[in-house]
């Protein structure tokens, strides 16, 4: 129907927008170096905070998608989309807090430097790709990738498999 060639292209340019929107502000939000302890350890709790609820939302919206059977449509597009702008959201907020972590101290990460280096790492940590030329040496550089990693391996993998069953119009296994 083109009704429904309208809705899927409008979700798809809503999900784009949006995630462009999180790219531009990952940027532009002030991270300076906080030499004070306090406000780093609030600073890396609070992203640890948005990092959860992330990972809740993203969490409930795979549940909702594991419970869909029917073929891909629009309350489908919809759901999907708001998984990818979740899982984006989720990446940067591993970004922020492994850029702020690496400009607490220089022993923290070695090879991470500016925000790009930090947007790299990690998603070259969520993607489990991992090349080494930017890795954690502090232990709370380490606690923070471990957590990158169980997110990885819990949400996005799961969240990734979701999207390609529902892509695919392939159902889930049930019992047999």
């Amino acid at each position: 129907m083109a009704g429904d060639d309208g809705n899927y292209a409008r979700a798809r340019w809503h999900t784009l927008a949006a995630c462009v929107l999180l790219l531009v502000s990952y940027f532009l939000i002030p991270l300076e170096p906080d030499p004070n302890g306090l406000r780093l350890t609030l600073r890396v709790v609070g992203t640890l905070l948005l990092i959860s609820m992330v990972t809740f939302l993203v969490t409930r919206q795979v549940t909702r998608q594991l419970g869909a059977r029917a073929p891909v449509g629009e309350d489908e597009v919809r759901s999907l989309s708001k998984l990818v702008v979740a899982l984006v959201a989720g990446l940067l907020a591993f970004a922020v807090a492994d850029y702020v972590v690496a400009g607490s101290g220089p022993d923290q990460f070695s090879g991470l430097h500016t925000r790009l280096d930090a947007l790299y790492f990690a998603l070259t940590t969520l993607t489990t790709v991992g090349y080494g030329d930017v890795h954690p040496q502090g232990q709370l550089a380490k606690a923070i990738v471990c957590v990158q990693m169980v997110f990885s391996i819990g949400v996005i993998a799961t969240g990734a498999s979701i999207v390609v069953r529902q892509l695919t119009g392939r159902p889930g296994r049930g019992p047999r």
